[in-house]
Parts: structure tokens; C-alpha cells; sequence
């Protein structure tokens, strides 16, 4: 028996101990043999492994195999770091590791410890344990590479809790990544609050340069700007800076103000108000720092600089300080135009009180910032500054839609392009990458198709039915999958079917496809069989002309064409999506066009462009609430479309499901015509991650460039949208609000309608959709924002003995700001009963400013 069978035996018992132990006894020549033996083992039992558990024990032994018996540095080194060995437990593999390493020459260790690091990713932990133990122990020059640098810092804030300091001091690593910390670019990557932390530790150990670290962080915070990490305002209050050491960096703290995150700027403002009031401020700083802090969108900061600014105007001589009143007044002028009523009347407070001490400057800056007050604050501050000062126009942005900046691209112009596009597609997928690499597979396949089989033989070979979606244990099927499945049935046929007639157990993955998925993935399928039977299918009938989705007519009625003449049946799932990206408009030109066609496809297209095709449904909406064991819950809001008698395929694209998808940007170039269809489906992934990150809501503005009548379910997609917890997602959704009001489409009773349900239900927070509806109004769309405010109002605003609703004040306050810039009269007998009532509450304030404003 060789020895190469030997270690086999102990690698499927996952013996890693009997492997270390054979792998040392190993001659030259053996070494050799197992060393070209190790790769076709590793790829042959992960696609014949059935069980994981068995897979994961079999891996560490091979791991040991590899880093022990093959010979050169690069060599072990692309072993280590095998997408296969990546989520080894580190306390299972390093020392093992280590121990196999250590055998070698210490240059050898050396050059295997750069390798290492230079190739490391920021997700490669125990890689990184064994890279950092080999530079310490041949001392070797600790590399720059930025993921090594990010798994030091991972490692301090592991290893700092039982810190001795006498290994800390000659680690060579603290050396040379300590006086730099801050400047590695993976400080984010890491904990923070950890890191911070260690810090902390290495500081009272005087291992750590105090003011190198003071000054690291806040250049780091400077550098990252508004993505500043906020763990480290925790590290600097920590530090407890004395004046002298704050006086040194006032600049840096005055450069922190405008752009910072608001504990950022929290931080700088405690130490610059700290050194005004010691008297060691700059006047030339504080002037810098106030007019920063007027300019930031932060009512809390906007209320601090007030307070600062009353403060220190309060600490100069009655008869004196003209130029740091002059400073205070420009800022408040700057403040007037927030456009927050309890903002302005504190800033108009100040300024009057402070109108006696003026100079021209200042007085200057506050008449012409007043002409933009509320009528009964600019008369205060005409009175206070020698009267006359008359109502400005108010600004007007012009009202456009968001433009789609997406351009087809054009078809692959050779076998060589094609391929590499292949090659490069992958998870995330783009739909229109999708759509036009199906369009290149059917083009080329048919116009040259051994030069394309040879130009897709790097892609597959060898083959590998991981890439395929067939991992032994389970098959995973999505529209990567589907795709790459498609261009394997015309590369290699024989692997096609093999992959098809598997019968081995497995568990399907369950799939998160939506129904409007499948559209995509019925056309893969359906391609793969039509090339896997030796068939060629010359054109794809669905391939877009626009970025919305839609396919041309005429672009159409040319396809059909050439696949009659080639004799071709259409697919039909790819004549399916085509005619239901037809534009609901046709030409009477391509109308006469289509009725000469004699293709089966040729007549149902002309059909369809006629008009013979399903009605639009009627989308319902339906809210409720889910409630598990334990007590845990959550929101479901589910659309409901009337199907409308139609072939199974139409059917199923009416069916919607619950839950969550991975690829919703895929829909609305799927139905470009129908939008309400679409956000009827987008319904659930929208309510699902409307606390989260996935960015989904951003694909309302793609819908909205689309076409086909809109309803209940566009509105609550919108309303989930701008509902959103993330910035960016509810940008997307304003983005379609933009378009739909440039095109005269908002479904304002719909999306108030919409808004009211969800926020009653505590489905969407109103502060978040207020937000919404104000970045509306100042990119124009305020006569839009105004139907739908005017229609949440009275479902919005409590009774008598009712708790007003966060955010109702903020709504008030969204609606003043369009019904001015809109200059609407009218009636508002609910908002009159609030502003009526007795008090001085913000909700009571802004009511009465609404009142004001559009008083008939």
C-alpha cells in the first residue's frame, strides 16, 4: 500500500493527529506523489461528500496534509488559503498548522509568513493567526498589506484584557502598527469598542504615545467625515483631554463641526465651548465653529449653537464686543432659513435682544434672512431692526422627473467578449447583464458555434457542480444558477445531463424566488433544453430596448421575423416576457406590421399589440399581524390581485408571496408596463426589511419610470419606502414620488390612505415618511406633497384627549413648507381645532402657523 493510501485512510477517519504524524515520515518522493494528489482529493470529495459534519472533519487532516507535504512557499501558501479551508475554527487549525510550518527553513517560514499577509482578506481569521505567529517568530519586517494591519487590530482588542506588559513591549507588531493605528483603513472592519478598549490598556501601560494617539483619532474622524465611527468619541472622553491639550487642537476640533456624525460634533463642540469659556478660544474659530453649526441639519445642534451663542455674547462687556455679536447675529440669520418654527423663534429671540449691540455687518445679515420668516417673527424683527423689511419671494425649484441614467449596452460584438462577460457574472447579478448575456448565448450559438464552445472552455473546465448550484448535499436554484446552467447546456452537453440524471439524496435549498423571478429563470431553462436537443434558437424575442425594460415593437416585429425565416419556433416563455414588455401604446404602423406576420408568435403579438390581452387587475391591500411562540411577532402586509381569466403563466405572475427577496431590482424590468403589479409583489420584501440595509426600497425609483395604471399597491410600496429606516431607501422612494408628480401620476388619496393604515399600525414610523415628503418638496414637488399631507391630516391628528403621535408635529411643519412655496388657501377645520386649543406645545404651534399660512 503506498503512502499516499495510507494518508487517505486517516484523512476520510479525520485523523489529524495520524496525519501530522505520517506527513512528517514522509520521504522526498512521497512528499511529492501526496503533494499532486492533494487538489483532485480535496475537489473529489467535495462534490462526493453527502453529509457536511463528515465534510468539516475530513477538511482539518487535509489541511494538515497540504501545509506539511507540499514543498514551495507559494504553493502551501495558496493551500492555506483554500476557499475551502475558510471557516476552520482557529483554535483547531492554527497550532497544528504552525507546528507543520515550523519544520522548514526559517527563511522559508519567512517568505511563507509575506505570502500570507499579502494575500490575506479581511474575512481570513486563522490565515491571519498563522501569517502574524510566523512574523513574530522569524522577524520578518510586519508587512503593510491593510487586511494583515485589520487582524492586528482584531487581535488587540482580543488580547489586551489580560495584558502583560513586558511581552506587549517587545511585540513587533504593536511597534510597527501602534504609532499608526488609526490610519489602517480596516478600523471599521473590526470592533471598535474593543479596540478602544485595548487603547486604553496599552495607554495606562505606557506602551502608547499619549498625544500620538489624541492626534490619531482625531484625524481619523476627520478623515472618515460622515462616516466617522462613533466608538471613537467613547476613546476621546475616555482620554479626558486637559485645556492645554484641547487648546492644541481647537482647528481640528472647529474642522470636526461641519461634516461629522452628531456625536462627533457633540465632541467638538464640548471641547470648543470648554476653551471659549476658559478664554482660550480664537475669535477667528469661534465664528468658524458657529457658522458650522448653523449650517448642519440637526435640530439638536442647531438648539446647542443657539444656546453657545447666547452664552458667549453674554460673557463680553455690556459696552463691547461688537464684532462677536456681529459673529452670533450672522449665525442666527442662518438659522432663520431652517425652517423649524421653535428654531426661528429662538434665533429671532436672540437676535432681537441682541439688536442694540449690532454692528452694520450684523444687522445686515438679519434683515435680509428675515424676509424669509413666518409674518408674525419677521415683524419682531423688523421692529427690533429699524422696521420695512417686506416678505421675500419664496424659491421655487423646478419640478422634473428622475431620469433612469441606465443605457443598454450594446450586443457582444465577438465569441471572446461573450465569454469573459460569463465569466465575470455573479452574485449580486445585474438583470440587464442577464438579459444580455442570454441574447449573446442565443446570437453566437446559432452564428458560431464551435468558436464559441472553445472560447467557454476556461469557463467550465474542469468542471465543478458548485458553480452550478449542485453542492452533493443540497441544489441551490437561482437566476445565477439558471443562467450558468444555460450556457453549460451548449458548452458542454454531456455535463448537462449529467447533472440533470443525478438521482444522489440531497435536500433542495428552499428557494426565496418570487414569482416575477421565475420569468427569468423559465427562460434560462427553457433556452438549456432547446440548445441541450441540438436545436438553435437565433434571437431572444425579450431582450430590452430601454432602460425601464421595455422592448420596441418594431424591435420586436424584426425578431419574430428572422425567426420565421429561420424556421424557429418561439419559446414561449421568452414571447411571454416579451409581450409583456411591449409598450401599452403601439403605432398604427407596427399594428399593420404585426397583422402580416404568420407565425403562431406573429399572431398572438399582434393580438396583444391590439389589445387582446389580460386587464389590468385591481390590487387590495391587507394588513395584519403575525404572532410565534414566545411572543415574538411581526408586520405582514400582503397585496391581493383579482385574476382576470389568463393562460398559467399570466397566473402565476399575479401570485404573490410573503416574505423576503434577494433580488427585487429584477422586477420592474420584468413588467415595465405594469407597475402596479410589481409593487404589489414588492410588498413584502419592503415591509420585511424596513428596519434594515438591503436597499431594496431603492427599485421604486425604477418603477416609477415605468408605465400601466397605478393604485393601492404602488401607494403602499411608496408609503413602505419612505417609511424606510435607511437614508438611502427612502431616497428611492422620494426619487419615484419626484417622477410620478412631474408626470401628473401620484395616487395621492391611495398614498395617504396608505400612510394613515401603516403608521396607526405601527408598521411605519411618521418621521421617517415626513422626511420623505420634505426632501419632495425642496426638489419641487411641493403641490404633490400638499394633496397627500392635506389627506393624512384628519386621520392623523388626534381628539380631544388623545396623545398626539410622534411626528405629527413634523407633519404639520412638512405641510406649512409646501402649502408656502405652493401658495394654497383653504379650509383645514382639523388643524383650526388644534390651534385652537390652550397651550404652547410644538404640535399647537406648528398648527397654528399652518393655520396662518393658508388662511382663505
Amino acid at each position: 500500500m503506498s503512502a499516499w493510501d495510507d494518508l487517505l485512510k486517516h484523512i476520510r477517519a479525520g485523523d489529524v493527529v495520524g496525519t501530522i504524524r505520517l506527513v512528517g515520515e514522509l520521504g522526498p518522493a512521497e512528499r511529492k506523489v501526496v503533494a499532486a494528489e492533494l487538489p483532485t482529493c480535496l475537489t473529489a470529495r467535495s462534490r462526493g461528500v453527502l453529509d457536511w459534519r463528515e465534510w468539516d472533519r475530513q477538511l482539518r487532516p487535509l489541511l494538515m496534509a497540504g501545509a506539511g507535504s507540499l514543498s514551495g512557499a507559494s504553493a502551501v501558501t495558496g493551500w492555506l488559503l483554500r476557499r475551502d479551508f475558510r471557516w476552520q475554527v482557529q483554535d483547531r487549525v492554527v497550532g497544528r498548522v504552525l507546528e507543520l510550518l515550523r519544520r522548514r527553513p526559517v527563511d522559508w517560514q519567512a517568505d511563507v509568513a509575506l505570502r500570507l499577509a499579502g494575500r490575506l482578506r479581511h474575512a481570513d481569521v486563522w490565515p491571519w493567526a498563522v501569517a502574524a505567529a510566523l512574523v513574530r517568530e522569524t522577524g520578518v519586517r510586519p508587512p503593510d498589506s491593510d487586511p494583515f494591519m485589520t487582524g492586528w487590530l482584531r487581535e488587540l482588542g482580543d488580547r489586551t484584557s489580560g495584558l502583560d506588559p513586558a511581552m506587549a513591549a517587545g511585540d513587533p507588531l504593536l511597534a510597527a502598527y501602534g504609532p499608526r493605528l488609526f490610519e489602517i483603513d480596516g478600523l471599521g472592519l473590526v470592533d471598535v469598542w474593543r479596540v478602544v478598549e485595548g487603547v486604553v490598556r496599552l495607554l495606562e501601560h505606557g506602551l502608547l504615545d499619549r498625544a500620538a494617539v489624541i492626534d490619531g483619532l482625531l484625524g481619523r474622524l476627520l478623515r472618515d467625515g460622515p462616516a466617522a465611527l462613533t466608538p471613537l468619541v467613547g476613546l476621546h472622553d475616555r482620554l479626558d483631554l486637559d485645556l492645554d491639550e484641547a487648546a492644541e487642537r481647537a482647528r481640528d476640533y472647529a474642522r470636526l463641526l461641519p461634516a461629522g456624525p452628531v456625536a462627533v460634533a457633540d465632541l467638538a463642540l464640548a471641547q470648543l465651548r470648554r476653551l471659549e469659556e476658559a478664554g482660550r478660544l480664537e475669535e477667528e474659530l469661534f465664528g468658524e465653529a458657529l457658522e458650522a453649526l448653523a449650517f448642519r441639519p440637526e435640530k439638536k445642534l442647531l438648539r446647542a449653537a443657539i444656546s453657545w451663542a447666547g452664552d458667549a455674547v453674554l460673557r463680553l462687556p455690556p459696552a463691547g464686543g461688537a464684532p462677536r455679536v456681529d459673529t452670533v447675529l450672522r449665525a442666527m440669520a442662518m438659522i432663520f432659513a431652517q425652517d423649524t418654527l421653535a428654531l426661528q423663534e429662538r434665533a429671532v429671540r436672540l437676535a432681537v435682544k441682541l439688536a442694540p449691540r449690532s454692528g452694520a455687518d450684523g444687522r445686515e445679515a438679519v434683515r435680509d434672512a428675515a424676509a424669509g420668516l413666518p409674518a408674525e417673527l419677521r415683524e419682531k424683527v423688523s421692529a427690533a431692526y429699524g422696521g420695512g423689511i417686506a416678505a421675500g419671494e419664496v424659491p421655487v425649484t423646478p419640478l422634473s422627473a428622475v431620469q433612469d441614467g441606465r443605457r443598454i449596452e450594446p450586443p457582444f460584438g465577438s465569441v471572446e467578449e461573450l465569454a469573459h462577460a460569463v465569466t465575470v457574472f455573479s452574485w449580486p447579478p445585474d438583470p440587464y447583464d442577464f438579459e444580455r448575456l442570454l441574447a449573446g448565448l442565443a446570437e453566437w450559438s446559432h452564428r458560431a458555434p464551435e468558436a464559441l464552445r472553445t472560447a467557454l472552455r476556461p469557463w467550465w473546465h474542469p468542471f465543478d457542480p458548485h458553480v452550478f448550484g449542485h453542492y452533493g448535499y443540497e441544489v441551490h436554484e437561482s437566476v445565477v444558477e439558471g443562467f450558468r446552467l444555460a450556457f453549460l447546456a451548449f458548452a458542454s452537453p454531456q455535463d448537462s445531463v449529467a447533472l440533470s440524471r443525478d438521482k444522489a439524496p440531497r435536500r433542495s435549498r428552499p428557494s426565496d424566488l418570487g414569482a416575477l423571478d421565475e420569468l427569468y429563470l423559465r427562460r434560462a431553462r427553457e433556452l438549456a433544453a432547446c440548445l441541450l436537443s441540438g436545436g438553435g434558437y437565433p434571437v431572444i424575442l425579450a431582450t430590452p430596448t430601454a432602460g425601464t425594460g421595455h422592448v420596441d415593437p418594431g424591435v420586436l416585429l424584426d425578431r419574430i421575423e428572422r425567426l420565421e425565416a429561420a424556421g424557429v419556433d418561439a419559446l414561449p416563455g421568452d414571447l411571454a416576457q416579451a409581450l409583456l414588455r411591449l409598450p401599452r401604446t403601439i403605432s398604427a404602423a407596427d399594428l399593420a406590421r404585426a397583422g402580416r406576420l404568420s407565425s403562431p408568435a406573429g399572431q398572438a403579438s399582434a393580438a396583444w399589440m391590439r389589445g387582446d390581452r389580460p386587464a389590468d387587475p385591481t390590487v387590495t391591500v391587507s394588513v395584519g399581524w403575525h404572532e410565534s411562540y414566545g411572543g415574538y411577532g411581526w408586520h405582514e402586509v400582503r397585496a391581493h390581485m383579482a385574476v382576470p381569466v389568463v393562460g398559467e403563466l399570466f397566473r402565476e405572475v399575479l401570485e404573490t408571496r410573503p416574505g423576503y427577496s434577494d433580488t427585487p431590482e429584477w422586477w420592474p424590468p420584468a413588467l415595465p408596463s405594469h407597475r402596479e403589479i410589481v409593487a404589489a409583489h414588492l410588498l413584502g420584501t419592503l415591509v420585511s426589511e424596513k428596519d434594515g440595509s438591503g436597499g431594496h426600497a431603492q427599485v421604486l425609483a425604477s418603477l416609477a419610470q415605468g408605465d400601466g395604471p397605478l393604485g393601492d399597491g404602488m401607494a403602499y410600496a411608496l408609503a413602505c419606502g419612505m417609511g424606510h429606516a435607511a437614508a438611502a431607501d427612502r431616497a428611492g422612494a422620494t426619487d419615484a414620488l419626484l417622477t410620478l408628480a412631474a408626470r401628473g401620476e401620484v395616487p395621492a388619496e391611495e398614498l395617504a390612505q396608505a400612510v394613515t393604515t401603516l403608521v396607526t399600525g405601527d408598521v411605519v414610523k411618521l418621521n421617517r415618511v415626513v422626511s420623505a415628503l420634505d426632501d419632495a418638496t425642496q426638489a419641487g414637488a411641493h403641490e404633490a406633497v400638499w394633496e397627500v399631507v392635506v389627506r393624512l391630516l384628519p386621520g392623523l391628528l388626534p381628539q380631544d384627549g388623545e396623545r398626539p403621535r410622534a411626528g405629527l408635529a413634523d407633519l404639520l411643519a412638512a405641510g406649512a413648507r409646501a402649502a408656502r412655496i405652493a401658495g394654497v388657501r383653504a379650509k383645514l377645520p382639523e388643524v383650526a381645532m388644534i390651534a385652537a386649543r390652550k397651550g404652547s406645545s410644538r404640535l399647537i404651534q406648528e398648527a397654528r402657523r399652518l393655520i396662518q399660512l393658508v388662511r382663505l
